[in-house]
């Protein structure tokens, strides 16, 4: 039973939350973020990620002790929070969105996360099990199972409508892999297409890397194996009517704004949505240390066949991209978006991208993160990437900031910053 200052804390957050929503700015941001993914840039965006910062919402700011709203009051104060004081161009919803709750199963190996635990009690730090150690142990893998908990997730809907439902409209659409009643994750919705995380996850770094030598096969037959599990899923997601259209919302993983011409369509509701009319995002960070050659052989041409199935596709993460660009331009034609992290040579990609695909920097958050902020490194980086990037469709998305030491004004500070530079 929610208490009246439950319900009213989260009331007054949805209001909030609806107020800015219906801001002005909102409009001029939404054609600004268009206008990047159109690859016809007004100027370069920005965007801060704060899902990742544990301690953006501190648990003594929650005022709602049930575990589901717990994390939907975190969530909606994280958003407000946000758009008050950080000033970077974030987009606000009118509507407040709750995903499918999906029961999955496992590969038939489960991956079992161990944590290490810091001085401070975080854990970040974490390694897998890797179950699959030889080839025999592919004889174990089953393709996952699948099912719609549709009567729980219209149960949140129906909580949450309920509560503040007619100050904030609730929306379903994407699913959340994780139970719901234990905490509401951030990546909601994510149409993700990369398979190597899952292929380190089973096996190991060792493995990914030596069997390409010692074992070529059994790399092709993981890859399949994951890339055929991978198309299933999507499948089976567009055939449920799970998806909903990401071209005109954030996208979690990618932590940029897939609004986007190309994926409009006249019909304003999420029926009847198909993969065709979504971005999805691929990566394969775990391969960058392979040369550009192998990972064309081994890995690529399976990514490839997952990311046929959206409309539009961003590509990368945290690895380098400036040495296999070529390959992977040429593998993946749908491509429009491309995650330029900081082990790329800046300015050999804003070459490379020009003004055929959007450069999305990824700046470094070690200069952000730790006791003292390296403001000397953080203003070059920016300045390197704005002269890099100069003839480039470029949006700053600053992401994978996991502490902040206590001092939040340092993101509005990097903002601000960013700002006076690109108006220098």
């Amino acid at each position: 039973m929610i208490s009246v200052k439950e319900r009213q804390a989260l009331r007054t957050l949805a209001q909030t939350w609806r107020e800015i929503a219906a801001l002005p700015i909102m409009a001029v941001r939404k054609r600004q973020w268009r206008a990047i993914k159109d690859l016809e840039a007004e100027k370069p965006m920005i965007l801060v990620e704060t899902c990742m910062l544990s301690d953006y919402i501190g648990q003594d700011e929650l005022i709602n002790q049930d575990p589901y709203l717990r994390n939907i009051e975190k969530s909606l104060r994280e958003i407000v929070r946000h758009a008050e004081e950080i000033g970077d161009d974030i987009i606000v919803d009118n509507y407040f969105r709750v995903p499918w709750v999906l029961e999955l199963s496992d590969y038939g190996i489960p991956i079992v996360a161990h944590h290490a635990q810091a001085s401070d009690g975080s854990s970040l730090g974490y390694s897998f099990n890797f179950a699959v150690k030889t080839s025999e142990d592919l004889k174990k893998l089953r393709y996952k199972t699948r099912n719609v908990n549709r009567e729980k997730t219209m149960a949140h809907k129906a909580l949450l409508e309920d509560i503040f439902g007619d100050i904030l409209p609730i929306k379903i659409g994407g699913y959340d892999p994780f139970d719901l009643d234990e905490g509401y994750h951030p990546w909601l919705g994510n149409l993700y297409g990369g398979l190597t995380m899952d292929f380190f996850k089973l096996a190991g770094n060792d493995n990914l890397m030596l069997w390409t030598y010692d074992e070529p096969e059994v790399v092709h037959q993981l890859m399949r194996f994951l890339m055929e599990d991978r198309i299933r899923h999507f499948k089976w997601m567009e055939s449920e009517g799970l998806l909903y259209r990401n071209s005109d919302t954030w996208n979690p993983c990618p932590g940029s704004y897939g609004f986007v011409s190309d994926l409009q369509h006249p019909q304003a509701a999420d029926d009847g949505v198909s993969l065709q009319d979504c971005w999805g995002w691929t990566d394969s960070q775990e391969t960058t240390a392979i040369s550009p050659a192998m990972f064309n052989e081994f890995f690529l041409p399976y990514i490839a066949e997952v990311s046929k199935l959206f409309g539009l596709v961003y590509y990368g993460c945290c690895e380098r991209v400036d040495d296999r660009f070529e390959q992977v331009k040429k593998a993946i034609p749908n491509l429009r978006a491309v995650s330029v992290s900081g082990w790329n040579n800046l300015y050999k990609v804003g070459e490379i991208l020009g003004k055929d695909y959007v450069y999305s920097r990824k700046p470094l958050p070690t200069y952000i993160s730790g006791t003292y902020p390296d403001w000397s490194l953080l203003e070059k980086d920016v300045k390197d990437t704005l002269a890099a990037a100069k003839d480039c469709n470029l949006e700053f998305c600053y992401r994978d900031i996991y502490t902040l030491n206590g001092d939040r004004s340092r993101l509005s500070q990097w903002v601000n910053m960013t700002r006076a530079l690109m108006n220098a």
